[in-house]
């Protein structure tokens, strides 16, 4: 905690009330709309983009909410997201880290199409195909455009719009308190990322606007 700060325990009291009462996420949405608002954007999204991240978990993360991902062999949670086409967050569940990127996603999609009516495209890589696809533009009315890796590439290509949730994850491992899964409860975890994000947008907005040369 920075020396400026009150006791730890007196600012965790202030995170765990906002969290509770959903105040964390709505800091972090209003926060959002103002950068598109101010970057010549429209404050509610069209288009996003979704994606997920593994992480490690702490000690103190239970069995109940952590499991083993195969392929990416991390033991924790994983973190799924969607964001805008700027790359801001525009809804997150963090879950075990053997839950399937399919799976999770009929979830957050249906929370994040109530909330932002206007998404009408979300990019997503193969591991989002099948029934998925059906499923959103039934459900949702969200069309889910497949972002595949060719298989003539070699190494390391940046691919169209995939790199936007990939530059996100990167903002959040740069967190000391993201570099991996510290909450005991699954609500703590995802207020994080919103608080996290919300003070990145909030620097963002803070630095003054270049004039015209």
């Amino acid at each position: 905690m920075p020396a400026v700060f009150p006791p730890w325990d007196r600012v965790y009291a202030f995170f765990r009330r906002w969290r509770d009462r959903g105040l964390v996420r709505e800091f972090h949405d209003r926060v959002r709309g103002q950068v598109r608002e101010r970057t010549g954007h429209d404050a509610l999204p069209t288009a996003g983009v979704i994606d997920s991240q593994s992480v490690k978990a702490d000690a103190v993360v239970g069995a109940g909410t952590r499991g083993f991902d195969g392929g990416k062999l991390v033991n924790g949670r994983k973190r799924h997201v969607v964001v805008d086409a700027l790359g801001l967050l525009l809804g997150v569940m963090v879950t075990a880290a053997n839950v399937g990127d399919r799976a999770a996603a009929h979830i957050l999609l249906e929370q994040v199409a109530a909330a932002h009516p206007r998404l009408a495209l979300v990019w997503a890589d193969g591991g989002y195909t099948g029934s998925l696809i059906e499923h959103g533009l039934a459900a949702f009315a969200l069309v889910l455009a497949i972002v595949k890796r060719s298989d003539n590439m070699k190494g390391f290509v940046v691919l169209p719009k995939r790199w936007i949730g990939e530059r996100l994850f990167a903002h959040l491992m740069r967190s000391r308190r993201l570099a991996r899964d510290f909450e005991r409860r699954i609500a703590s975890a995802e207020a994080m990322i919103y608080w996290s994000m919300a003070a990145l947008m909030t620097r963002r907005l803070a630095r003054p606007r270049r004039g015209r040369g």
